[in-house]
């Protein structure tokens, strides 16, 4: 068990509170991450069936997975075994039936059928067919969007999550330091994100590293005015620059960062373009502090863009901590114009810059905790064009 069982507490009253706000009573949460967050969940097996069931004055949620499965709960959750709840293999690929069909049987059981139920209706897992499979086998309850209350319940965070995130932090920047020394002309793609991610699992002594919930993004020479681009057999070429996102992982947090290396003798369009890019991150930066908002961090990083005459119309930052496949953002806060979230201590963002230019780009990026008085970035790794 990661957390004390207090922690896990604190946890589940903070979601029945946001619950009962909400006017639901009992919650069905199919995201990795939340699952996580509720009971200490940990394995590979969200690409089928599951969940983690919160009744609004239950002592417990329970959690609902595959039989083969429930050895995992049962190591890595702090619930008592009876609140592991485990579905039959006959239910695996076995159209039209369904892990959703004990599901429902369960929730007859315990006599829930008639209640307002929430669901994640925009979790990565949470399929039409699982909401389709509710909906009409429990035509008796009103089944409603959660509106992601768990995810915003995970936008705090506690001071045990956020020594993970700069352990996580430390194997960031090892891995960015392998990745800079790789990454020379002739050498292929491939073979750079090898050491990349040796260095990410290898962690450090004292904290193993662990996968990211994204693999290691590597777009190179045009690949630059891209996004999302990973890595191919290609070789790196002299005179191309190439952008690293990457994240190190302690115990299933995140703390990710980007940097951009430009191998030979950059044009003075790349040197600028990255000055104003840093010079924007550094001013939603200082804008990051309790009491404001996302907004005012957005107005600020975009006020020095404009001073630059620089478009960028995608968002600058997102809210993070746990990660499971395929992303480690928290689907809450973003940094952008208009997001009127207010900053509280020990909420943690990636403030990201991507600047494109048709066919070429730079990026860098810090992971960003707001504190008491201020903020504090959880990386220390220099954000200048690496020039080689």
């Amino acid at each position: 068990m990661l957390f004390t069982k207090t922690e896990y507490k604190e946890r589940l009253k903070k979601v029945q509170k946001s619950m009962q706000e909400k006017g639901i009573e009992l919650l069905i949460s199919q995201d990795t991450n939340n699952m996580n967050y509720l009971t200490g969940y940990d394995a590979w097996s969200f690409y089928y069936a599951q969940c983690v069931i919160v009744h609004v004055n239950a002592e417990e949620p329970l959690c609902f997975v595959r039989a083969q499965d429930a050895g995992g709960a049962y190591i890595t959750t702090y619930l008592k075994r009876e609140n592991i709840i485990v579905y039959e293999e006959k239910y695996i690929h076995t159209w039209p039936m369904h892990p959703y069909d004990p599901l429902i049987e369960l929730i007859k059981k315990n006599k829930w059928e008639k209640l307002n139920i929430g669901v994640e209706m925009d979790s990565h897992y949470f399929t039409a067919y699982c909401y389709e499979k509710l909906k009409n086998g429990l035509p008796n309850a009103k089944i409603k969007d959660s509106e992601r209350l768990v995810n915003w319940a995970r936008l705090v965070k506690s001071n045990t999550e956020i020594d993970l995130m700069k352990g996580a932090a430390i194997i960031s920047q090892q891995a960015m330091k392998v990745a800079m020394e790789t990454i020379n002309p002739g050498v292929r793609q491939c073979d750079a994100v090898a050491e990349i991610q040796r260095a990410l699992f290898r962690g450090t002594p004292e904290i193993g590293g662990e996968y990211a919930s994204i693999a290691t993004l590597l777009p190179t020479g045009k690949g630059t005015s891209a996004s999302h681009l990973t890595a191919t057999d290609k070789k790196f070429v002299n005179g191309e620059a190439t952008i690293i996102e990457l994240s190190g992982v302690n115990k299933r947090y995140h703390s990710p960062m980007a940097r951009t290396v430009q191998l030979g003798k950059p044009e003075q369009k790349k040197i600028d373009a990255m000055k104003a890019t840093n010079e924007a991150l550094d001013a939603g930066i200082s804008a990051t502090k309790p009491g404001n908002t996302a907004d005012d961090v957005a107005q600020k990083f975009w006020g020095v863009l404009d001073k630059y005459n620089i478009k960028k119309e995608s968002r600058t930052g997102y809210s993070i901590g746990i990660g499971y496949p395929p992303d480690w953002g928290e689907h809450t806060l973003n940094i952008y114009k208009g997001d009127m979230t207010v900053l509280k201590p020990n909420v943690c963002f990636h403030m990201i810059a991507v600047m494109q230019f048709g066919e070429w780009g730079v990026e860098a990026s810090e992971s960003v905790r707001v504190t008491e008085n201020g903020s504090e970035l959880f990386c220390n790794y220099s954000r200048d064009l690496h020039i080689k």
